[in-house]
């Protein structure tokens, strides 16, 4: 039993928990990418370069057989995945800066210094004074 307790102290923590929601998040996000890459972003620099589809990209290593599939690399797959990487790692930089940002103003803000009352400093003088040999 007391592995079970301390699994379910490990799973409760908050840390785990974030982390859990950072990784559905981020999938979601990732699958908003794959389409915004692939429906809004491929499809007009295809027709820029000729109508060109970018799924359809490949290189042929081995012709199809009847009893084999036609082998291929898959290089339009691919450049769409590079972009796809490109707008995932912008996003997260540029969110990422904007934390910063945000961080290094509040670091920035002056520390208020309590105000010592006249009475405190006269007590702390007289202390000093007595102190001294």
């Amino acid at each position: 039993m007391s592995m079970l307790n301390e699994f379910k102290s490990f799973a409760m923590r908050g840390n785990v928990v974030d982390m859990a929601v950072g990784i559905i998040i981020g999938a979601a996000f990732g699958k908003i990418v794959s389409s915004f890459v692939n429906d809004v972003i491929m499809p007009p620099i295809g027709v820029l370069l000729g109508g060109v589809n970018f799924r359809d990209l490949a290189m042929v290593i081995q012709q199809a057989t009847e009893t084999q599939a036609e082998v291929l690399i898959k290089y339009g797959m691919f450049i769409q995945s590079i972009i796809d990487f490109i707008i995932i790692a912008l996003a997260v930089f540029v969110g990422v800066r904007a934390m910063n940002s945000m961080k290094a103003k509040e670091e920035a803000k002056p520390v208020e210094v309590a105000k010592i009352p006249e009475d405190v400093k006269l007590l702390v003088e007289i202390r000093d004074l007595l102190k001294k040999p």
